[in-house]
């Protein structure tokens, strides 16, 4: 007798799973960047209509597909059709990569998490040298806080080409993130839909702690003022529109599986429109809301690092021309200088080389995403707080919840399939295949905590899901609206949920969401193709800075593998259906 297939114990557990699995890091570190890049307010007007012809058609696409299937990727997509199961594995071979690498994030938010109980915070003053009579060189040249990042954290290696060995310290953190991820679907839905109840709602808290602190930060305002002032003309901006579909299209984890993975363990009955149209427009708001508490602490940062400026040039001007205590104030200073200028030019030239020029719009100006702000601007902003300690623990907790809460779908997506094939599951039990995905994919990310390891965390974290994602929701839709039939699948969801498909869902699929995605797919291919060679930020330890390289041919190949191997298996997935099939219908009849 066949198991019966596990189910969510309530609706509110899959829409939680949902939500804990969409809601992620890109929230907190991408949509603020977006808004920062293309015109502040104005963005969330290309934002919202991509949410719109985009965002919730495809996401309840995916939902409806898994609870009508009630299988995992390969399985949905080879009942669809036998030539499909190539998309399947595809999907489920980008969950495996972005799992490898993903999980990394969650190792350094431990590290984090774990030198936050240290007073004063670690990165918040640069070490001694080993003379101990002066400041690290490298730190002064860089800050502290970008100092313990590329030093401390990563032991960066000055180029990809030197590998360096294992940094330990990193190594142990991942074991233990994968330790905990394994915990969590330890059981499958039976411990997953209790652990996203958490992963779901913490980090919720955690924001709205950190916005009250953030709005009673000085200079949040300017923070504020700053995301919410429209930019109208970046509206005529291509990139824009094109960033907000993209950012649509991978905050809400499409293509990877893990939502035809969760759907597939709901009632058949289950409302799946109202789920889609819930979870899309969750992670929009948070994406906005995870902004203006960005903001708020980017203007806090901003504002103190403006004023730190102005009162180094006061004292250096102060000092050097012998100026009276409080004459010089920042109102005036421009004024003074013009003035010192043209009444002392020789002097004023040998100072000339240590004035800057402190300006409040350059420092928010100043755009930062990924690792960078999460892990640099964030930590530079609460080591200038009050009981620093507290905000800092309190925001990479926050953001182990939300990197652990995105684990828990990609290896959904990994696991469903596998645990769904009859061949593995009755060899293996499911926790013994959990395990097996765990071990595999922690011994792999070892890579990522090697000396040279970011640089290869941003090579999987640009190339290995990109290009193959659009494929495959593109092949995704066409197989539903064309190959299964739109009018077929309508009959089916109004079977299951006694709901008729309205005429916005038939639209957007079968013609608006195909032609976004053809888009977005030509546009990515034609800027890898102008762009030529492909270069990377190499962190460079006697200037303090990033600077540019070029890759070299084996990381080239490296990234040209990444997004082939994915790619490929749609169509070799569909020409070795063609050949078994061809094969079988020419095997001569058996001799009585």
């Amino acid at each position: 007798m066949e198991k019966a297939r596990p189910q969510w114990a309530n609706p509110l557990q899959f829409v939680f799973a949902c939500i804990s699995y969409a809601v992620g890091l890109g929230n907190v570190w991408r949509f603020p960047y977006l808004c920062q890049m293309y015109g502040g307010g104005s963005f969330l007007i290309p934002y919202l209509i991509m949410l719109v012809v985009e965002g919730m058609p495809l996401l309840y696409m995916e939902l409806a597909v898994g609870q009508r299937m009630r299988q995992g990727s390969i399985g949905a997509w080879r009942t669809i059709s036998p030539y499909l199961g190539g998309v399947g594995v595809a999907s489920v071979l980008v969950s495996f990569f972005l799992s490898m690498y993903y999980n990394v994030i969650n190792a350094w938010a431990f590290w984090y998490l774990f030198h936050s109980f240290q007073n004063p915070l670690p990165w918040s003053v640069c070490p001694l040298n080993g003379n101990r009579t002066g400041y690290d060189a490298e730190c002064e040249a860089a800050s502290s806080t970008q100092y313990f990042w590329y030093r401390k954290t990563l032991n960066i290696s000055p180029s990809i080409q030197e590998s360096g060995a294992v940094q330990w310290e990193p190594a142990l953190c991942l074991i233990l993130a994968w330790l905990v991820v394994y915990l969590c679907i330890l059981r499958g839905t039976e411990s997953t839909g209790k652990v996203v109840y958490f992963t779901a709602l913490l980090p919720y808290c955690v924001l709205i702690i950190y916005l009250g602190r953030g709005l009673t930060l000085h200079g949040a305002t300017n923070g504020l003022i700053y995301m919410f002032t429209p930019k109208v003309e970046q509206l005529a901006n291509p990139r824009t529109w094109i960033n907000a579909a993209t950012q649509i299209f991978f905050s809400l984890g499409l293509g990877f599986g893990s939502l035809i993975a969760f759907a597939s363990y709901n009632e058949p009955s289950n409302d799946c429109q109202k789920h889609a149209i819930i979870v899309s427009l969750i992670n929009s708001a948070t994406s906005i809301f995870a902004s203006i508490v960005t903001f708020s602490i980017y203007g806090f940062k901003a504002t103190f690092n403006y004023e730190n400026c102005l009162n180094k040039m006061i004292l250096l001007l102060t000092n050097s021309f012998d100026l009276e205590d409080g004459f010089l104030t920042a109102s005036n200073l421009e004024q003074v200088k013009d003035h010192l200028a043209s009444a002392y030019p020789s002097k004023y030239s040998e100072v000339l080389p240590y004035i800057k020029n402190c300006s409040l719009e350059s420092e928010l100006d100043t755009a930062v995403q990924g690792t960078g702000l999460a892990f640099i601007v964030y930590s530079e902003a609460i080591k200038n707080m009050e009981v620093s300690q507290l905000w800092s623990v309190l925001y990479f907790f926050m953001l182990l919840m939300l990197g652990i809460g995105s684990m828990l779908g990609n290896t959904a997506a990994i696991l469903t399939p596998l645990t769904d094939s009859k061949v593995i599951s009755s060899h293996l039990p499911k926790e013994v295949i959990s395990g097996l995905v765990c071990l595999i994919s922690c011994a792999v990310g070892m890579l990522f905590t090697m000396e040279a390891g970011n640089y290869w965390f941003d090579i999987f974290n640009d190339y290995a899901a990109t290009l193959s994602l659009l494929l495959i929701v593109l092949v995704e839709t066409i197989a539903v609206c064309y190959v299964y039939g739109l009018r077929r699948f309508e009959s089916d969801l109004k079977a299951m949920t006694g709901r008729a498909l309205s005429w916005y869902w038939k639209v957007m699929w079968a013609g608006v969401s195909p032609l976004l995605i053809v888009s977005l797919f030509a546009f990515y291919l034609s800027d890898y193709i102008l762009s030529g060679t492909l270069r990377y930020q190499a962190w460079d330890a006697f200037q303090g800075q990033l600077v540019t390289k070029d890759y070299p041919a084996y990381a080239l190949a490296v990234i040209g593998l990444l997004v082939a191997s994915s790619t490929m298996c749609i169509p070799l997935g569909a020409l070795g259906t063609f050949i078994t099939r061809h094969l079988k219908r020419g095997d001569p009849a058996p001799v009585a």
